[in-house]
């Protein structure tokens, strides 16, 4: 059994779950390399790391039962073209190259997408500027075929939509993230990796003996323990744990800081009947006064159309409903300076959001400044999704990829991704690529 090294025994074997039993104890599991986390981050690194090594071992650790099971699973399906970061930044080349490699896979392996496009909507002359800006750095960003746009030809474009200019992206597009997350996890399994759901990582440590009773030193010195006691033994481990990623750093004793914040983003859905409102995705200029790009319009691949999100704290880290409450989890959140300081910044657009989020008419009134037909008979609430955002002491959203090895004896075997900012769906692949080769580099693969 691959990525499976057990003591030799008498009698017979027993499988036992997803794991090995000789006369009912479990066996230890043993890798050169161990993924925790099966986010689509995770899942996309794990896929580059055995691509690349095919020899050695690889498992992926998920805590849920299924892969995807929250930020990838839990996000507006956008492929994001690479718009609105700063030229020249890690974001803005993981973005273009991301989305380019994103649309090839996807063709490879027959996922279906559309690319329908979006608009960034100009409402009021002050917004023209902030536009044409962007529309510059999306050209310095390599962005394919942007375009600025006319009153008119928002209306041929789409046709209920109210707006002075916009900026006209063609290279955007949708997908479900949950099918193209599972390829990812095919492509792995199938490479001869290991999947292990139901995993709750609760300890990362050293061992002082090896679990293979070899003579010649720790061939696997790093021990990964769950909440219910089982272990599983490696050389190297690299965690990409999402809304967790602060937590897990600080187990294997790294800094923490950037802390991990979570906000709930609540969207509403047009009626069926409705959805011919909006043939593409049409976003709001930007405020670079706000933290969030603003309430938007997204068609799904199943045909639905998403209103909003706004951006509002989460009493839990995966909390998708108002009621969920963790007293860890919010605890964390209001006594941290650094969210303090975030909120007295921007305490007006806080409460706005706040407001919003209770109550639909006021949500609707932003709405329809791009579609004025619509009304609150149209929509109804939707889902909702919960973002990792990495904040530190000084109230600043962390907006770039944070790793980290901690110090001592452990950090020459662990590799944290502290934060992965969006858009890391869209951008997986390349930052797969990206990860893989900072794994090599440190690892010495």
């Amino acid at each position: 059994m691959a990525g499976l090294c057990c003591a030799r025994a008498a009698g017979a074997l027993q499988l036992g779950g997803s794991r090995l039993y000789v006369h009912g104890v479990r066996c230890r599991s043993t890798y050169d390399g161990v993924i925790i986390g099966g986010g689509i981050v995770g899942l996309a690194s794990a896929r580059q790391l055995i691509l690349r090594h095919p020899n050695l071992r690889f498992a992926i650790l998920e805590k849920e039962n299924e892969i995807a099971s929250h930020q990838s699973g839990h996000n507006s399906g956008v492929i994001h073209s690479g718009i609105y970061y700063t030229p020249g930044s890690l974001k803005a080349r993981l973005c273009v190259r991301g989305a380019s490699l994103l649309y090839k896979y996807c063709d490879q392996k027959r996922i279906p997408y559309r690319q329908c496009g979006k608009l960034i909507v100009a409402v009021q002359h002050q917004e023209i500027p902030r536009l044409q800006a962007l529309y510059e750095r999306g050209l310095q960003n390599n962005v394919p075929g942007l375009r600025i746009i006319n009153a008119k030809e928002i209306r041929e474009k789409e046709p209920y939509c109210k707006g002075i200019m916009a900026l006209d992206s063609p290279y955007t597009g949708i997908v479900n993230y949950r099918h193209v997350a599972q390829s990812y996890s095919d492509d792995f399994r199938d490479a001869g990796g290991s999947v292990l759901t139901g995993f709750e990582v609760s300890d990362i440590s050293m061992v002082n003996e090896s679990p293979t009773g070899s003579e010649q030193g720790l061939e696997f010195p790093v021990v990964i323990r769950n909440v219910k006691g089982e272990e599983v033994y490696c050389k190297y481990v690299l965690t990409c744990a999402g809304l967790f990623s602060d937590r897990l750093s600080q187990i294997s004793g790294c800094s923490s800081e950037p802390r991990i914040v979570p906000f709930r983003g609540d969207y509403l859905v047009l009626k069926p009947e409705k959805c011919y409102l909006v043939k593409g995705n049409i976003y709001p200029v930007p405020d670079p006064r706000f933290p969030f790009l603003g309430v938007h319009f997204t068609p799904r691949m199943d045909g639905n159309v998403w209103l909003g999100p706004n951006a509002v704290l989460a009493f839990k880290r995966e909390g998708y409903r108002l009621c969920d409450f963790s007293a860890r989890d919010f605890g964390e959140a209001v006594t941290y300076s650094g969210l303090r300081k975030l909120v007295l910044k921007n305490l007006a657009y806080g409460m706005g959001e706040m407001y919003r989020a209770l109550f639909l008419r006021a949500q609707l009134k932003e709405l329809q400044k791009f579609i004025p037909e619509l009304s609150i008979s149209d929509i109804l609430r939707g889902p909702s999704g919960v973002r990792a955002q990495a904040m530190d002491s000084n109230g600043n959203l962390v907006d770039d990829f944070v790793f980290d090895g901690g110090s001592g004896e452990i950090a020459s075997r662990i590799l944290h991704v502290r934060n992965a900012p969006s858009p890391a769906a869209t951008s997986s692949l390349a930052i797969a690529e990206m990860i893989a080769s900072e794994v090599e580099e440190r690892f010495k693969l």
